[in-house]
């Protein structure tokens, strides 16, 4: 399975621990604006607006507006995306672990236990 095109713009916006705050701040209330969530982090507003903007892009948020407010709600989709192929990954790798313990398991079997079982 190949990683899906969003996993590269996932990666990148959540490389970036202002743009996990804000995701998560978003997360946990209701569409919020971009002066909303400034007084909650330690960034101005117009740092907020721009890692939003990187949040936007990668299309793990949603801006629409609402009278003079852009207000910005999570978007779960590329967030889902991303986890379905981590979560393949990572059975992919218990698979081969499997396979391999398997093969030395049987080795064993049949030469023996290796010079670190004697001692």
């Amino acid at each position: 399975m190949t990683a899906p095109p969003e996993v590269d713009g996932v990666f990148s916006a959540l490389a970036d621990p202002t743009r996990r705050l804000l995701l998560q701040l978003l997360a946990d209330r209701r569409p919020s604006s971009a002066t909303t969530l400034a007084a909650q982090v330690t960034v101005s507003r117009q740092a907020v607006v721009q890692h939003l903007a990187v949040l936007e892009r990668s299309r793990l948020v949603a801006a629409r507006r609402s009278g003079r407010e852009v207000l910005f709600t999570v978007r779960p989709e590329p967030l889902l995306a991303t986890a379905s192929w981590m979560t393949h990954l990572a059975e992919t790798w218990d698979e081969r672990l499997r396979l391999l313990k398997q093969r030395a398991e049987a080795e064993e079997r049949t030469t023996g236990p290796g010079p670190a079982a004697e001692g």
